[in-house]
């Protein structure tokens, strides 16, 4: 199928308003989605506005909206506007006292739950659930970003995860493939190098993602695998994404980028785009959300292809019918970990 006319690219914007200059811009350039952060999210009335104008910028399709919504201390929307919510490590800590049918519940229901208050306000993408596989020396920006140490628990719980956000009608996004959980530094602030073994990588990191290779959406890792390639991150990398992510693990679905603004990579946001998509990924993800840089990205990422477009579009799962009751659901949450969630 021959080009769209969508940009290979998601982008951010800077405040709780479009402002003039960025609705120009997306009508131009439109991206495949759009991401929100904190700065973008006030309250439950401004932030459904701001959705709505997103959308109107492209009056053809539904814009797809992504935000970062984990539960724990990775939450965008977060109290007192929106409920507190625990973390995939408090959900993993009940399956290591012995009750996984619990711990599988608990993850469904704290899907379900952000499914809840991301879709009364237009959101339909969640970069989540965490697929990488905790270690000791795991560096804390993952930290209880994790389900648990062991991979085949972290595939299953973050499975469970991902079903709860489907029955939401939000749609998943594996992270981050093929595992960021060997990395000691933060990939944000640099580059984290992993010595493991190329087959030790793909008999314990790669697992969840080889596990839940049929889910739609997936992002990569910035992070320098030295023995699959020595020189460039798994982002970058043709290597990693060939032989790991699409090979060993079978991932089919759309790939995205991590945040192409991480201090993890070097480079003009252009060039960090230009590379990412060259390397494998579907789709560059640029959120710093300023104007220029969302520009360059948006200037060089080719028109997404069709097809591509289309298994975009039908990630997103139909709007929930299952009568969920998010009171009913929070409580239950509650009862199955001992922490609060109001």
């Amino acid at each position: 199928m021959g080009p769209s006319h969508v940009r290979a690219a998601v982008v951010a914007i800077a405040g709780t308003e479009l402002a003039a200059d960025e609705d120009d811009l997306l009508r131009r350039q439109p991206p495949a989605g759009v991401i929100l952060f904190g700065r973008n999210c006030r309250d439950r009335a401004q932030l459904r506005a701001l959705t709505d104008a997103l959308r109107a910028t492209q009056p053809g399709r539904r814009l797809p909206v992504l935000i970062d919504q984990e539960g724990g201390r990775v939450m965008r929307l977060r109290p007192p506007e929106w409920r507190g919510l625990p973390s995939a490590g408090a959900v993993g800590a009940l399956a290591s006292q012995g009750d996984l049918p619990a711990a599988r519940e608990a993850a469904w229901l704290l899907g379900r739950l952000i499914a809840h208050d991301l879709a009364e306000v237009g959101i339909d993408i969640d970069c989540a659930p965490v697929v990488d596989v905790g270690r000791p020396e795991t560096t804390s920006a993952i930290g209880d970003r994790a389900f648990a140490a062991d991979p085949e628990l972290v595939a299953e719980l973050a499975g469970a995860f991902a079903a709860g956000l489907t029955a939401g009608g939000v749609a998943p996004v594996l992270k981050h493939l093929p595992g960021h959980g060997r990395a000691r530094v933060d990939s944000h602030l640099a580059l984290p190098v992993v010595d493991a073994p190329r087959d030790e990588l793909i008999a314990t990191d790669l697992v969840p993602a080889r596990r839940l290779h049929h889910l739609p959406l997936a992002m990569t890792a910035h992070v320098l695998y030295r023995a699959v390639d020595p020189v460039r991150p798994g982002t970058l990398s043709p290597v990693v994404i060939g032989e790991l992510i699409r090979g060993k693990a079978g991932f089919g679905g759309l790939l995205l980028s991590d945040d192409l603004g991480m201090g993890a990579l070097e480079g003009d946001p252009a060039s960090r785009a230009e590379r990412a998509l060259a390397a494998g990924c579907d789709l560059a993800v640029a959120c710093t959300g300023k104007l220029e840089e969302s520009r360059a990205v948006l200037g060089v990422a080719p028109w997404l292809a069709a097809d591509k477009l289309a298994r975009l579009d039908a990630a997103v799962p139909p709007p929930a019918g299952d009568g969920f009751d998010p009171e009913e659901g929070a409580a239950r949450l509650a009862g199955l970990l001992g922490v609060p969630v109001a």
